[in-house]
């Protein structure tokens, strides 16, 4: 890949206005509300109205901000995605972009940090509305990760911005992300401990690894078949 003219990294976003961040404040709130009733009643058993209710906001200001109880709830793994993503556009822009996802991981390192994403995957396994409403938000995401590769790219004069690469890359990076996920749940379940979270943001962050190696198989893994 060429090199890149120096002052060519990705341009800094300008800082958010003050709307900006009540309404960010506010669609934090809602989220907030509706994980805690989400723990306190279980899924289906709490509706917009209690959410308003519990965010002190009314019930048309929720509408303007998510359609459903389950959108308000996946708005959780939005926000844990949103913050890698941004991670990731904070990376060098002659990085591999491989690396570039592993490192966005590693940042966020505070173990909590996956903590709200971690309880909602357990707790939306037995639902199917929010099943569907969090994998909707890894659907989202894996758009996301179209646009900042194809961002990047873009810094490489004359360089052709292939959609296969761009759309398989994506697909893969959330594909390890979900078996990340699944491991974690299936050896540890509902433990929220910060050893368990940590045991999870390894995972994320071993899964990159293992696509950026080609999927090469670990040391421990045999391939011998006696």
């Amino acid at each position: 890949m060429p090199t890149i003219p120096a002052g060519s990294d990705t341009a800094a976003r300008p800082a958010p206005s003050r709307r900006e961040l009540n309404k960010a404040a506010t669609r934090q709130a809602i989220s907030d509300a509706a994980l805690e009733l989400l723990r306190g009643r279980g899924p289906g058993n709490f509706t917009v109205e209690d959410i308003a209710d519990a965010a002190a906001i009314s019930r048309r200001t929720f509408f303007n901000y998510f359609s459903s109880t389950e959108a308000a709830l996946a708005s959780v793994t939005h926000g844990f995605l949103d913050s890698a993503l941004a991670q990731f556009r904070l990376r060098p822009a002659d990085e591999p972009i491989l690396e570039s996802a592993r490192a966005a991981l590693v940042q966020l390192a505070d173990p909590m940090t996956v903590a709200p994403m971690a309880e909602l995957y357990g707790l939306a396994l037995s639902n199917p509305q929010l099943n569907r409403s969090e994998l909707e938000a890894w659907d989202h995401c894996t758009g996301q990760i179209i646009e900042a590769a194809r961002e990047r790219f873009a810094l490489y004069p004359g360089t052709e911005i292939n959609e296969l690469y761009l759309r398989a890359l994506a697909g893969s990076v959330i594909s390890c992300g979900k078996a990340a996920m699944d491991v974690w749940f299936a050896r540890c379940g509902a433990d929220l401990s910060a050893e368990s979270l940590s045991t999870l943001r390894q995972l994320l962050i071993d899964a990159m690894g293992l696509l950026g190696s080609g999927f090469t198989p670990p040391a421990n893994l045999s391939t011998d078949r006696h």
